[in-house]
């Protein structure tokens, strides 16, 4: 229990994905007390790359979490005219799948005492001594539940999509897995015409397989058009059920709001090509319960700021290009300068 009579814990965080067990296992390791309201019971999935980069790997251990993976050494661009690999300068990353990740992060989280609450949460209550929701009241809210969060609806910050656009620019993911042994151990990253097929080993037996795209991709067409790899799981069995996700541009007016703050895709989200969701979620996690500690919530903002100022940055370039008549140029030109390549890399998996 909280230290304060008034409130039931210190911190609540809505959502049990990876960043908010994450946020909630930072919390824990500063001496707070935290509550972590999530409607699902289990390991939670999703549709995602499940390539965890460098940096986040060391952030992970930091918290005590050392998932069960496979090592990924570098990212590889291919496309029918051009190819470019970079290797990791220094340690590696690894591919985890998302439910192994979730699980790991529970399990540390209930070690530490964290409190696990299962309720949706769809109003919340605030004043100048806490936060009250999903039957919890905390001195401060994290609101971590994802790319359509309701908490950023709850406290107003949410940008709207135009509702009229000349095309419609939205992107969505898809990802299944297929029980074969892994051929690389790059992520591969394939430009087709229209659409990125990604590549992740994440077991010695199990490589998982997501497509980025505009609205009305089909998961199925898209691999078939990369002969690369359609050939590789032409035999495979599918080993999980084809999930999807987006849209993934999800603007916020800002982070805060009093005493609520959000971390990981519910703080805004531009796009999944560069892989970077965990590393930023949990670097944001890290900086809202820094300023929860030290008792300047307000600082916040400009901690995710400089969170995330890079990989907002070069993410948004490399859509707008992957979206623009010069998309078939962007495996051609990093192939001619894989020095530039690989400091870009190197610049977001840090």
């Amino acid at each position: 229990m909280s230290r304060n009579a008034d409130v039931d814990v210190d911190v609540i965080v809505v959502g049990g994905g990876p960043v908010g067990l994450a946020a909630a296992i930072e919390a824990r390791l500063g001496g707070l007390t935290v509550a972590v309201v999530e409607p699902r019971a289990d390991a939670i999935d999703k549709a995602c790359g499940e390539g965890i980069m460098p940096g986040a790997v060391p952030a992970l251990a930091r918290l005590g979490v050392v998932p069960s993976g496979h090592p990924l050494r570098g990212v590889g661009y291919r496309s029918p005219r051009a190819r470019v690999d970079h290797r990791f300068r220094g340690p590696g990353g690894l591919g985890v799948r998302r439910t192994v990740l979730s699980a790991a992060l529970a399990e540390r989280a209930e070690g530490l005492g964290v409190h696990r609450v299962t309720a949706r949460v769809d109003s919340l209550e605030q004043d100048r001594a806490g936060v009250s929701a999903g039957g919890v009241r905390g001195r401060y809210l994290l609101g971590a539940d994802g790319l359509h969060s309701t908490i950023r609806s709850l406290i107003g910050v949410e940008v709207p999509s135009p509702s009229r656009q000349p095309t419609d620019t939205r992107r969505f993911g898809f990802r299944r897995h297929f029980a074969v042994a892994p051929w690389s151990d790059l992520i591969e990253v394939h430009f087709t015409r229209d659409v990125e097929v990604y590549v992740t080993p994440v077991a010695d037996d199990l490589v998982g397989i997501a497509v980025l795209g505009p609205a009305g991709t089909d998961f199925a067409a898209a691999v078939a058009s990369v002969p690369e790899v359609a050939d590789r799981i032409a035999d495979a069995q599918p080993a999980s059920t084809l999930r999807g996700a987006g849209p993934f541009q999800q603007r916020t007016t800002r982070r805060s709001w009093g005493r609520v703050m959000l971390v990981g895709d519910a703080s805004g989200y531009v796009d999944a090509i560069t892989g970077e969701g965990i590393r930023i979620g949990l670097a944001q996690g890290r900086a809202a319960i820094a300023s929860i500690a030290e008792g300047r919530p307000g600082h916040y903002e400009r901690a995710w700021r400089e969170a995330t100022r890079d990989f907002r940055v070069l993410t948004s370039g490399l859509v707008a290009l992957a979206t623009s008549p010069a998309r078939g140029a962007i495996v051609p030109v990093s192939a001619a300068v894989p020095r530039a390549f690989g400091a870009i890399v190197e610049r977001l998996a840090r």
